[in-house]
């Protein structure tokens, strides 16, 4: 105890993991975080590995991953493990951030630990959708060209912008290379950002279930929250392996398994899953540029949450009309994913259209009103006491 106090290494790794006070009624739903710390790590190890064997090259790629996955020893698993492990961090990410939101994880004093969080995320967007090109297949090619032609709708700046992000004046050899380089680099930004994120953390605490400050009733994490952690992650490879092993390319697309062709377009262009709600935001709006705006002011919204909503009371457990307006905005993000899956055609682009428009009335309108309604509730609820 005495060699912890006085190295200062083993003191900051004591006070992260060991004595680190966690309120005691946190459930297993707040062990999301570390899983998502997990997996980070997992994406990291296999992708370093992977890039082993990788050529960043248009001619080699897609005979490269082909070469991993026939001739490197246990090129497979490696392979499924880090296509399906970017499924899983955004699994465990999303359920994270949902968490956040019912619980109300975001209002003061942990608006530095929210944007934090967001920023990860945007992160993990770039990162995903980069890697997504790498293996060079029809969808890979094909979902970059449509990504990046976005960004001429710019004013001004936006085909040099365009021209860079290719290095040329089509999707070709500088473009994969430039992302060969940005997806094996995000990864480690990402890692600094979570630092970042742990610090502002054990700043001001973990939340709780009812949303209160608990300053006294409190416990290490170590051994409590490490005991479920553990049980959190035996589970959670359980459900990783049953992905890995028995079904490993049901959350990928199809086409990505035919070689890149420029000469030859998909009948329907679609980004994987965990794009899909953003991607439906994108086509709803019948102005490319709109589209661009209200795709990426869907993603920078997340960060204004904080400063918007004020509210004395966090947690969704005391506010009945949160409650129910988090789970219509939940089902609706879901309903935005599968929009975003389907053809641009009556009845999805309706669909898509009201559904981003409630996206954005949330957290601009509905979220502001609530608090007002349910403080000026409780309030006259207490003066008729």
């Amino acid at each position: 105890m005495r060699l912890v106090k006085e190295h200062s290494l083993l003191s900051t790794v004591y006070h992260f993991i060991i004595y680190y006070p966690v309120p005691s009624n946190i459930t297993y739903i707040w062990n999301f975080g570390s899983l998502a710390g997990f997996c980070l790590v997992v994406q990291i190890l296999t992708g370093i590995a992977l890039a082993m064997h990788y050529t960043p090259n248009v001619d080699l790629a897609f005979i490269s991953v082909e070469h991993i996955m026939r001739d490197v020893n246990y090129g497979w698993l490696l392979r499924y493990v880090h296509a399906n492990g970017a499924s899983m961090f955004f699994i465990v990410v999303y359920i994270h951030m949902f968490r956040g939101l019912y619980y109300g994880s975001y209002m003061y004093p942990r608006e530095p630990l929210w944007c934090s969080g967001v920023i990860i995320f945007i992160l993990m967007m770039a990162a995903g959708f980069i890697g997504y090109v790498l293996p060079w297949g029809q969808m890979s090619f094909w979902g970059a060209t449509v990504i990046t032609n976005l960004f001429s709708a710019i004013p001004v700046i936006g085909d040099e912008i365009v021209y860079w992000l290719w290095g040329g004046f089509s999707v070709d050899n500088p473009t994969l290379n430039k992302f060969f380089s940005l997806h094996y680099l995000i990864p480690f930004i990402l890692a600094g950002v979570v630092i970042v994120h742990l610090i502002f953390l054990h700043e001001h605490g973990s939340n709780n279930p009812l949303g209160v400050r608990a300053t006294l009733d409190q416990i290490p994490f170590t051994p409590y929250s490490t005991y479920k952690d553990l049980y959190s992650f035996i589970l959670f490879l359980m459900f990783f392996g049953v992905f890995v092993y028995f079904m490993p390319n049901v959350l990928g697309h199809s086409d990505n398994y035919i070689p890149a062709n420029p000469m030859v377009t998909p009948p329907h262009i679609v980004p994987e899953w965990y794009f899909l709600p953003f991607y439906a935001i994108l086509r709803s709006i019948p102005n490319k540029l709109g589209g661009v705006i209200a795709m990426f002011g869907a993603l920078l919204i997340l960060l204004a949450v904080p400063f918007m909503v004020k509210s004395e009371v966090r947690s969704a457990v005391f506010r009945p009309i949160y409650k129910v307006l988090f789970w219509v905005f939940f089902f609706n993000c879901l309903i935005l994913g599968w929009i975003g899956g389907n053809e641009v055609k009556f009845p999805f682009y309706e669909l898509g259209q009201i559904s981003t428009i409630f996206y954005f009335l949330y957290f601009i309108a509905l979220l502001p009103i609530c608090a007002k309604l349910e403080a000026y509730f409780w309030s006259e609820k207490f003066n008729a006491k």
